[in-house]
């Protein structure tokens, strides 16, 4: 039988420093300042650190051993070696941890992280259903490691102690929401640990620990950096045990985030706040006047609805007409992203080659609005889905792109 330190054996909780998870101001004010205290020299702009390694002091009697050295470090003069620490990665989850309110670490990437949650938790079974294909890679993997089995979110009862609810909220490609409270309460029945991945909606737009999640997942990939020029995971725990053993499983395989990354998320954290907000309003306008146009109300109304078959989106679901409800419960907004369905596959491989400001790429959360056929990168995905992505442009002028590139389509077809 596999071994799981979420089991009855688990050790006792072990005191990590860590910055405090709890704010104290807004999250705006927080990510401008938690950082300060890791401040030590007069630059306003954090400087960047390149260097791998680190001198150790020049007085013996400052030497510390490995053997007797603290597992994070605060000061300059504690980092050794940057597979284990470093100066911009220290400050990043910092910030992070203010932000997402438990201790958490920075990774080489969404998926790294996630590889880091499954190594620590070791579960017999995990439940999860549909979701970003990458995911779904990383179980592939650990099925081959130790024959892990899977089985659909429909199935949570037949979970145990130690096996994990895998909770993608909003839902990728879609930009729908799941109710992280029922999973919650389904995994505390069960003995199992609930993972929730909150790429699609970081604060303010959601906090899944106050909804009952264990553990919480982010592709820092997307909106934590920002701006398309950067890979990052993180995961955020509140088990300091879990949060020891994840940062020395980090140390021994190696995906630490590097330390430009690090540099350029704390910088793009200042503004985290005010970019995710402007991008789900305009998200939610953009879906609202779709929806209205393919039924046959306002701009775009003579040709949306002959070439756009679906439109997908948490603010569409029923739910969200529930004003005390789980959904506006659980979402303080809408997530930035949403898809919709061309009736044809060729129209959905013409569509994005019509549009001027929306690029045709993968991935998510810019400050440039982004489109794109789901089909170029997620196999798994019906041929006939586009998956938006909304940026910083004022949502009337990506409107009228829209509608530009809908009115080219149906000329062009003959429709």
């Amino acid at each position: 039988m596999q071994s799981n330190p979420c089991s009855e054996t688990a050790p006792a909780p072990t005191s990590i420093p860590q910055p405090s998870p709890t704010r104290s101001t807004s999250l705006s004010t927080s990510l401008l300042h938690a950082d300060v205290h890791l401040n030590q020299s007069a630059d306003v702009a954090p400087p960047l650190h390149v260097s791998s390694t680190f001198r150790y002091s020049s007085n013996p009697s400052e030497l510390v051993p490995a053997r007797d050295a603290p597992l994070t470090f605060e000061s300059s003069a504690d980092h050794i070696y940057s597979r284990e620490t470093a100066p911009n990665g220290t400050r990043l989850e910092a910030l992070l941890t203010s932000l997402l309110g438990a201790p958490s670490l920075a990774y080489s990437s969404g998926l790294a992280a996630l590889f880091g949650a499954y190594t620590l938790l070791n579960p017999r079974k995990v439940a999860i259903t549909d979701g970003y294909h990458g995911a779904h890679g990383v179980l592939d993997i650990f099925k081959r490691l130790t024959h892990v089995e899977i089985i659909p979110l429909s199935r949570t009862d037949e979970l145990g102690r130690g096996d994990v609810i895998h909770l993608e909220t909003p839902l990728n490609p879609y930009g729908e929401a799941r109710n992280i409270a029922a999973y919650a309460k389904s995994a505390e029945q069960t003995g199992a640990i609930l993972l929730v991945d909150s790429t699609l909606a970081p604060p303010p737009l959601q906090d899944p620990f106050v909804q009952g999640a264990h553990l919480v997942m982010h592709s820092g990939t997307k909106y934590i950096g920002g701006h398309s020029d950067l890979l990052l995971g993180v995961l955020a725990v509140r088990h300091k045990d879990w949060f020891k053993q994840l940062a020395t499983d980090r140390m021994h395989t190696g995906s630490v985030a590097g330390s430009m990354e690090c540099w350029l998320a704390a910088r793009s954290l200042r503004t985290m706040e005010i970019r995710v907000m402007r991008q789900s309003e305009s998200a939610r306008a953009l879906v609202e006047w779709l929806e209205k146009a393919r039924s046959g109300e306002g701009p775009g109304k003579e040709v949306v609805g002959k070439v756009v078959s679906m439109v997908r989106h948490a603010s569409l679901q029923e739910e969200a007409k529930e004003s005390d409800g789980w959904l506006r419960q659980q979402m303080k907004g809408w997530g930035p992203l949403f898809a919709f369905a061309m009736k044809q596959e060729e129209l959905a491989r013409k569509f994005p080659s019509k549009l001027k400001l929306f690029m045709h790429a993968t991935s998510l959360g810019g400050v440039e609005s982004l489109i794109e056929w789901r089909a170029m990168s997620d196999e798994t995905t019906d041929s006939t889905m586009i998956r938006v992505s909304v940026g910083l442009e004022k949502w009337e002028d990506l409107r009228d792109d829209l509608v530009k590139g809908f009115e080219a389509l149906v000329e062009e077809k003959g429709l």
